[in-house]
């Protein structure tokens, strides 16, 4: 796990000044080491954060003489030790036993169908010195980052957009569409949009190739199938579960692989604390886990402790409550929005980016719960996608009035002409996103884009942003595409039963108490960011209001004016703050130096 950047050039001089800028950015990312590689037309530069082969011979970027391949990688390729064995097998030699290497051995054996061979999350640049070109690809899940720039005819690279601006010369203006999805799609920004327009992100499940004279081509290279499989016509309720825990056990596990300990953030809700339970019967006895907790606020509790209690003792683990009052929060709160690649409007963020800070004075990597609610239908507008059928008409509706934030219409009361997308493009991104094959019901198809998107471009992005921004690994075991594959797979009956994630409760049950499985739904809960209050109240009026705002002149001084009259009763459907969305985004701005006339 580390930061990557480079750039690659044609006719145009690279600048390695300019590498070694967004390097510098990025050692929070990989505080153990860094190193550049400068070959014709191309530079690499890495922070390494050591987990794999601590030693030399694990470090990036990582050039291959005899291969002629060079390589920066981030992430972890949690089946690299059958890889590496099957690869000696077939006569290559490997100098240190790093999933980097492996990465190198195997695109010079199968060529760039070595992805499909790959178990983990990975975001990387490689170099054929040979042919001249250069292949860059993220994860299947996206659970990796890669943003990209064209700057001055060169291609730039990095794992953070702030990293991309440190290079300089990046075009920051606002890109409507992305406004667009921010403000509608519950602050979703799909791939290949940010909200700048000269910064772009290669989608999840992608290949890109960059050739010696600039032209670039991609292709997708993974894409589950929400249908029906034969095989599986005859299987009962309890196979599925069988099968499933069986994939989770196996997810679990392969997240393993580390020269360091792993340690796991453990909310106390089901999916954390399954993996607590199979991490045990994998013999991971005196596991370091960890929970966080903030002080109440509008009558809401900011603790979940009773529930994450109740794993730690049944388990044995060796459990850190991390207690966090207002006033360490609120001058964490520039430094989580500063850790942000794109504006993230959802309140957990402080609380991961606070929670990362403590986990990371212990341990190196952790394992996560996300992506089980996309997953196996967690969230409550999942029921009324499965009674929506095949409808495609009431699949769009049930969608939206779920989970957008405002209508097209809305959108143009509160931005700016200048800055309103010409049409409603977040509707119109769902609504071809529900029509692409591979997904026939209402449910399938929710499921899909909340898996393949939402879950990218949110939860994920946000767990990667604040675990990295400490110098901290984060494993999703939910996410491994085996267990996805299956899960598309699975009838929607059982994933929506028990209030959703009912296939997941049952399976559960085999392994951790029902005490935890049958309590309320619940999240990291940041009361004093849901109700608007105090010092956080002053500070967002300060950040709409405030001459850089006015400057950049994003919104309809109005609208601002009438969310700031009641700053807590404008929610959206997701019961977020309004007020709050717009905030964020101008202390966003802010933080990294993006300032003056936004078009």
């Amino acid at each position: 796990m580390c930061g990557i950047c480079g750039e690659i050039g044609t006719v145009h001089a690279t600048d390695t000044a300019a590498v070694e800028a967004m390097s510098d950015v990025m050692v929070p990312r990989g505080p153990d080491g860094h190193g550049t590689y400068t070959k014709d037309h191309v530079v690499f530069g890495h922070r390494r954060l050591a987990i794999i082969d601590l030693s030399e011979a694990g470090a990036q970027p990582m050039h291959d003489a005899d291969l002629r391949l060079s390589i920066v990688f981030n992430g972890c390729i949690y089946n690299y030790p059958e890889l590496l064995e099957e690869l000696r097998g077939l006569g290559h030699t490997f100098r240190g036993h790093s999933d980097t290497e492996v990465i190198l051995k195997a695109y010079a054996q199968w060529g760039e169908d070595f992805v499909h061979r790959l178990k983990g999350m990975f975001a990387f640049a490689l170099f054929d010195e040979r042919s001249g070109r250069v292949l860059v690809g993220r994860d299947r899940l996206g659970i990796k980052p890669f943003y990209y720039a064209e700057v001055g005819g060169v291609f730039r690279f990095a794992s953070s957009l702030p990293a991309i601006l440190a290079g300089g010369g990046v075009d920051t203006r606002v890109d409507p569409v992305a406004l667009h999805h921010y403000m509608t799609f519950h602050a979703v920004v799909p791939a290949p949009y940010t909200m700048l327009q000269g910064v772009r992100k290669l989608p999840p499940a992608t290949l890109m190739w960059i050739e010696p004279d600039g032209t670039r081509t991609q292709k997708t290279y993974w894409e589950p199938i929400y249908e029906d499989d034969p095989a599986k016509a005859d299987w009962s309720d309890t196979d599925w579960e069988e099968a499933i825990l069986d994939s989770l056990r196996t997810a679990v596990r392969r997240r393993l692989v580390a020269d360091v300990p792993v340690g796991v953030l453990l909310s106390g809700g089901l999916d954390s604390s399954l993996i607590v339970g199979l991490l045990s019967e994998e013999g991971q006895h005196g596991l370091n886990t960890f929970s966080i907790g903030f002080e109440a606020a509008g009558g809401e509790e900011g603790d979940e402790f009773k529930y994450s209690d109740v794993i730690a003792e049944h388990f044995g683990t060796r459990h850190h409550q991390i207690r966090i009052d207002t006033a360490r929060m609120l001058p964490a709160l520039g430094n989580a929005i500063h850790a942000m690649s794109e504006p993230m409007v959802s309140h957990d963020a402080v609380a991961f980016y606070l929670l990362s800070e403590e986990v990371a004075k212990h341990v190196k990597v952790v394992q996560s719960g996300q992506g089980a609610d996309e997953v196996f239908a967690g969230y409550h507008w999942y029921p009324p996608m499965y009674a929506a059928g095949t409808d495609p008409e009431a699949a769009l509706a049930s969608y939206r009035g779920a989970f957008f934030d405002r209508t097209h219409e809305e959108m143009a009361q509160l931005v700016s002409p200048r800055f309103l997308a010409g049409s409603d493009v977040s509707g119109e991104f769902v609504d071809a996103h529900f029509r692409h094959p591979g997904a026939s019901s209402a449910i399938d198809k929710a499921l899909r884009i909340d898996t393949q998107i939402m879950l990218t471009d949110d939860p994920v992005k946000r767990v990667d942003n604040m675990t990295m921004a400490w110098g901290l690994e984060a494993r999703v075991p939910f996410l491994d595409h085996d267990l996805v594959e299956l899960a598309a797979q699975c009838p929607a009956r059982l994933k929506t039963a028990q209030d959703g994630k009912g296939v997941l409760k049952e399976a559960g049950r085999r392994v951790i108490p029902s005490a935890v499985i049958d309590r309320p739904k619940g999240y990291f809960p940041v009361p004093a960011l849901k109700h608007l209050d105090g010092p956080y109240l002053d500070m967002v009026r300060d950040a709409v209001t405030g001459q850089s705002a006015r400057d950049r002149g994003l919104f309809q001084q109005g609208a601002v004016e009438e969310l700031l009259a009641d700053p807590n009763g404008n929610l959206t459907p997701l019961r977020g703050n309004r007020l709050w969305q717009i905030a964020l985004l101008e202390l966003w701005f802010q933080s990294h130096g993006i300032t003056g006339p936004a078009a």
